[in-house]
């Protein structure tokens, strides 16, 4: 069991189709015990699917973007486990004004939000939780990207947003690697989840992933991804930090 007593927070699990989920899913199979977060109304949900676990986890409250959430974060895991092993950043949002071919026209609040929310919070989460990596593997931090190389149909401040996060998990790597803390994103390729049904063209997206992955890609199984998010987690990679992890069954590694 390659996370055998290992304790990971898991961020962005929405319901059973968010990838957090198989991730959480797939940690608890290799042995992790496992924490959610949530926030507001959407924390109820995140409850409910959290049910569905192999055991069923506890869910912290979690605004990302708010500064009392994460001082309060850290104190709730440390009353919880003592300390953290690994932590998983899945979250993600723009506003419907920064994506759809909206670009050009996207406002300047939109635009921050979309980074605030989607790149600054690896940094806030990393910071939050930290202090509390301290154990003989030292710890891991592992975000989930889309691959920003390029500029995608619709994506938008989105795809700005992950080109931030990718920057982001670089300095974070330099910063906290001589602490033993590992950074890394895996980038996954588009998956159905409810986040996906925000974003205008994401049908397109997938579309082109069928047809071009050389590997082939499900757009409906997260578990390639779970399954190297794992493998990120755990002890396995102890010398891989600031890599960004392609699952995408090699569409990233082709010509359009």
């Amino acid at each position: 069991m390659t996370l055998a007593a290992k304790r990971i927070l898991i961020t962005g699990v929405v319901n059973r189709r968010s990838i957090a989920y198989a991730v959480a899913e797939r940690a608890q199979r290799d042995g992790a015990e496992v924490a959610l977060t949530g926030f507001g109304r959407v924390r109820r949900i995140t409850e409910r699917a959290a049910r569905g676990l192999p055991a069923t986890p506890p869910v912290l409250e979690l605004d990302v973007n708010s500064d009392a959430d994460l001082e309060a974060l850290t104190a709730s895991l440390r009353e919880l486990w003592g300390g953290v092993d690994g932590v998983v950043h899945a979250v993600a949002y723009a506003p419907a004004d920064a994506l759809g071919g909206n670009f050009l026209r996207a406002p300047r609040a939109s635009a921050a939000v979309a980074l605030e929310t989607s790149a600054y919070s690896l940094k806030a989460l990393a910071e939050a939780t930290a202090p509390l990596m301290g154990g003989a593997g030292g710890g891991s931090i592992v975000g989930l990207d889309f691959d920003a190389s390029l500029a995608w149909p619709s994506y938008d401040w989105m795809g700005v947003a992950k080109a931030a996060l990718e920057s982001v998990s670089r300095y974070l790597a330099r910063d906290l690697g001589p602490n033993g803390i590992r950074v890394n994103l895996v980038s996954a390729g588009p998956i159905e989840t409810a986040a996906a049904a925000g974003i205008p063209g994401f049908a397109h997206l997938a579309d082109r992933w069928r047809e071009g992955a050389p590997l082939g890609w499900d757009v409906e199984d997260p578990s390639p991804v779970a399954d190297a998010v794992g493998f990120l987690l755990s002890d396995r990679s102890r010398g891989v930090s600031g890599e960004i992890l392609h699952v995408d069954g090699g569409f990233h590694a082709v010509g359009g």
